[in-house]
């Protein structure tokens, strides 16, 4: 077990570099202190994240600086700029990762404003999360690292020295002076990469996120909040799949020092309906139809063996073990890689997937035959279990129960099918498939409402509450406003509402959650609340809503899962997609840029 005490820098300094398979995280001192090869959920060969600096990491910074004066990306891209000032002059670090071919490729482009800087770049490489020290050969000004299966080539514009692990080199910067580092992986089997023209790609990687950026279709009143929000959601997207991740890391705790650390390098499924409404919504079909299709692969096979996440290339297994060679981030332990919460029974996924397939169709995108008979599988399944407790969509680790929210999921994805046949002419028991949906809703009337507190319940019989209740009008299972949702929102309000922000649910009530420790608020959850609030009319209070939630994000438009407000702090893994897709669907919602439909329709204005 590690001895070593970790490291601690907040997880708002961090930015996000990517190219479509793999990530990397920038600090404000100038240190990519996260990367994963080949893919995002790959070990990382810089860890220094979740431990020490020996854990893996790759810094440029001018001598004896600690963090730089001003970071942006270029335009809406993820080439990251950042300008650092010193007694003696000024230099600027862009940063990316190049979209083309099969090899990642991380490049770092320094260049001399003013003055003369005297800069120092020093690279760790560690593979598999900090645990393996690779064979290094240095030669002047290019290295070659081997460990295994993976192999690493530095090239620096000038002469590196190795000491003891690292790669080492200092020079001065002058006005108008430009300097390109070039770290290039290739599985160690296969020949070194060609030779990268960083300024090449430089403008190349800049004229595709601007090619990109040009579908986007958002003219609301929240331009900047969004497209940012957009381009960090694309970073997120594994492109040869169309798979989309939950978040880049694994194990940033939700609660510092604690247990609550999870590997969120997965696709959820019940990101699915939400995903698909930020992208439709906002002009980019190809990749609202790339996730759908990557949906469907994913799901396919025997219904009843429905997971709630998947890997990246639709595949299941994703067994979670601890790494216990690392300290933690700001030593909160485990941490963990793979995701046991995969082989909870979640009963809204089915929902979720239904509704999603259901919402890509209202949407004009191709849906094939093979995808209606998924669905009528999914369905015929659904019918036969609905009534069973599940762990819920916060993936529980205690007793099951009846989670309403899960039952109102059940409830959606059967009106779906029933609105498919309806309105499609696809064929169905769609009789059968309404006397289920109707017995649903009774039963969650009658058994998920608490009449003497006004509100639904977390759970049939419960005392306790849940921010996904505010969703209930969302999936059209009652109006925005009827006094039983007009009660909820108050009663969640109320209740779970921190300084402003909402926690998902109270974990001391009812049975708890079956972990010690505390969390933060829950940022997509503060999104619905936004939601809800302008569904019932209450406009001025949405806008404040979404207003403080977009003073969280750092200064790149980055957001992760949650927020201690004490601390004043971002916790839990980043770039968080659901928090970034809430931004979104919110900004779209507050603006008037969606569709407003009636109250049964189950697309409700998103």
């Amino acid at each position: 077990m590690s001895e070593r005490t970790a490291t601690s820098k907040p997880i708002e300094d961090y930015a996000l570099l990517g190219n479509l398979r793999t990530a990397a995280l920038v600090a404000r001192d100038g240190s990519i202190d996260w990367l994963c090869l080949p893919r995002f959920d790959s070990g990382a060969c810089f860890a220094s994240l979740l431990d020490t600096p020996d854990a893996g990491r790759w810094r440029i910074a001018p001598v004896g600086a600690t963090s730089v004066s001003r970071r942006d990306y270029v335009e809406d891209s993820l080439v990251l700029e950042s300008r650092w000032d010193s007694e003696t002059g000024a230099v600027r670090v862009l940063d990316f990762l190049p979209l083309h071919g099969d090899t990642v490729d991380v490049v770092r482009v320094v260049e001399g404003l003013s003055g003369t800087v005297e800069m120092e770049s020093e690279v760790r490489l560690r593979f598999d999360y900090g645990d393996v020290r690779p064979w290094v050969r240095c030669e002047g000004h290019t290295a070659e690292a081997v460990a295994g299966p993976h192999a690493a080539w530095l090239r620096s514009p000038t002469p590196l020295e190795h000491h003891d692990g690292s790669l080492c080199s200092r020079w001065r910067v002058s006005a108008g002076d430009r300097a390109a580092f070039v770290l290039s992986y290739q599985a160690s089997h296969l020949d070194e990469p060609a030779t990268l023209d960083p300024h090449r790609a430089l403008v190349e990687t800049l004229g595709w996120w601007r090619s990109w950026m040009s579908q986007c279709s958002y003219q609301g009143r929240w331009q900047d909040e969004v497209r940012r929000s957009l381009v960090i959601l694309k970073g997120l997207t594994y492109e040869p799949t169309g798979g989309i991740l939950a978040a880049a890391t694994t194990s940033l705790p939700e609660d510092p020092g604690g247990v609550r650390n999870w590997d969120y390098r997965f696709c959820w499924l019940r990101d699915a309906t939400f995903t698909l409404q930020a992208l439709l919504g906002t002009g980019f079909t190809a990749e609202a139809k790339a996730w759908r299709e990557w949906l469907v692969r994913a799901v396919a096979g025997d219904p009843a063996r429905l997971q709630i996440m998947y890997a990246l290339d639709g595949s299941r297994q994703m067994a979670e073990r601890e790494l216990d060679w690392l300290a933690g981030h700001g030593g909160a332990r485990p941490v963990r890689v793979g995701n046991a919460a995969a082989e909870q029974f979640q009963l809204d996924v089915w929902g979720e997937i239904l509704d999603g397939l259901h919402l890509a169709r209202e949407s004009g995108l191709q849906v094939t035959e093979t995808a209606w008979d998924l669905q009528l599988a999914l369905l015929d399944w659904l019918e036969g279990h609905w009534q069973e407790p599940d762990n819920g969509l916060w993936e529980v680790r205690g007793p099951r129960r009846d989670f309403v929210h899960s039952k109102v999921m059940a409830w959606a994805g059967l009106d779906r099918a029933v609105r498919s046949v309806e309105r499609h002419g696809l064929d169905g028991p769609v009789d059968r498939w309404r006397a289920t949906r109707d017995q649903i809703h009774a039963e969650v009337c009658a058994r998920g409402f608490d009449t003497e507190r006004d509100t639904f319940t977390q759970s049939y019989g419960s005392k306790g509450l849940d921010a996904a209740l505010l969703l209930i009008p969302r999936v059209g299972f009652l109006p925005w406003d009827d006094p039983r949702v007009i009660g909820t929102i108050d009663a969640v309000q109320r209740q779970l509402t921190s300084d402003g922000f909402l926690l998902r649910y109270d974990p001391d009530e009812d049975e708890g959650d079956g972990l010690p420790g505390s969390e933060g608020v829950f940022l997509a959850c503060t999104f619905w609340l936004a939601d809800a609030l302008h569904g019932a009319a209450r406009h001025e209070e949405a806008e404040e809503v979404f207003a403080r939630l977009a003073g969280l994000r750092n200064d790149v438009g980055m957001l992760s899962e949650e927020y201690d407000i004490k601390a004043h702090r971002q916790l839990g893994n980043t770039p968080q997609a659901y928090s970034l897709v809430g931004l979104v669907n919110t900004a779209r919602h507050l603006s008037g840029t969606h569709t407003r439909t009636s109250a049964n329709r189950g697309d409700q204005g998103f």
